[in-house]
């Protein structure tokens, strides 16, 4: 068996609103919630209700479409309020999260084929349509980047492989078979014996409650760990190769990805293991010159001193910080694997000739 998902972010059934999976209750309970309102959906994208990049993006694209359709029946046939009305939700859907570029990718995909057509002699209701159908072409488009990405990230590996992840960049946090768990999947699914080491991934536990339960689902050989173990399983040669996802990839192959990801990179470094980013190209930033015109978002400080313990476990007057993604650097990775193909260094020089 695989455990694939492809419809944990959806439209309901008259398209009135969107539906999805609340990530933020796994493994524990597995709950869909149906919403048309913009706060709400602002915070499933803050609240981690719905998390991953891509699947982000694909969130974003159908609330677009949700909210245009709402407010046609509001501004009728007066294209130019609707659209400026339109234009300012999107932007406080964008503010939702800072780091991941698919985000801002989707939504300012979606607005310009809104614009595209508001001058032209189209109705409402017609653009409205438009965006339906672009909504749903991003999701279709993951489905089938994440395939390549897989196809791609398989050739690296082999029959026997020990992976190390960390976070979580499977079918939750895309579609289908995922980004850095789309090899391991797709391997598994084809007969290849791996052994995957998730790391847990604090403060918020991506690793543990969701790489481990989906590879768990699919029959996959995975071991948690908590994440100061990594060194410990890379020295006595239990890691062939670490796979990562990403959301947000510079123009010199920097890449973000959730904290903890750059110290996992330069342990490898030093043992001398592969280090592999695996994301679309739609999470290449090529107006981001490098890592350090990322932004990295800062979350709340209770994540660290009492969330998932029945107790607080520092004192509330202790300060904390709370970064929820660090940047990579380029020369710490060993490939960017693509849905266009796998990119090596010099990353300025494969990335841009991609794009």
């Amino acid at each position: 068996m695989i455990y694939k998902e492809s419809d944990h972010v959806r439209l309901s059934e008259d398209e009135s609103a969107v539906v999805f999976l609340d990530q933020s209750a796994l493994p524990l309970k597995r709950e869909f919630i149906e919403t048309d309102d913009l706060k709400r959906m602002y915070d499933a994208i803050y609240l981690l209700e719905v998390r991953g990049a891509p699947c982000i993006g694909i969130f974003a694209g159908y609330c677009t479409f949700v909210r245009a359709r709402a407010l046609a029946q509001k501004f009728g046939q007066d294209k130019n309020s609707w659209l400026e009305e339109l234009s300012k939700e999107t932007k406080y859907l964008n503010s939702s999260r800072p780091t991941a570029v698919n985000l801002s990718y989707a939504i300012d995909r979606m607005m310009k084929k809104a614009s595209s057509l508001t001058g032209e002699d189209v109705p409402v209701e017609g653009i409205v349509s438009a965006l339906r159908d672009e909504a749903v072409k991003i999701h279709e488009e993951d489905i089938s980047m994440c395939l390549k990405i897989a196809e791609y990230g398989l050739s690296l590996i082999k029959d026997g492989f020990g992976i190390l992840t960390h976070c979580n960049a499977g079918p939750l946090a895309t579609s289908r078979y995922g980004t850095a768990l789309g090899p391991i999947l797709l391997g598994h699914e084809r007969g290849v014996i791996l052994r995957v080491f998730a790391d847990e991934t604090r403060p918020l536990l991506q690793g543990a409650r969701l790489t481990s339960y989906e590879l768990d689902q699919a029959g996959v050989d995975v071991t948690l760990i908590c994440d100061n173990m990594a060194s410990m399983v890379m020295k006595q040669g239990k890691i062939d190769c670490c796979f990562v996802g990403c959301d947000r990839v510079a123009a010199n192959g920097d890449t973000a990805n959730k904290i903890g990801t750059s110290q996992v990179a330069i342990m490898a470094k030093h043992y001398g293991i592969p280090f592999y980013v695996l994301g679309p190209v739609s999470s290449i930033d090529i107006n981001c010159k490098s890592g350090d015109d990322i932004v990295i978002e800062e979350r709340d400080p209770d994540e660290i001193r009492s969330k998932f313990y029945a107790n607080p476990m520092a004192p509330a007057s202790v300060k904390c910080y709370n970064p929820a993604f660090d940047v990579t650097d380029h020369e710490l990775i060993s490939a960017i694997i693509t849905d266009r193909g796998i990119l090596y260094p010099p990353f300025t020089e494969s990335i841009g000739s991609i794009l």
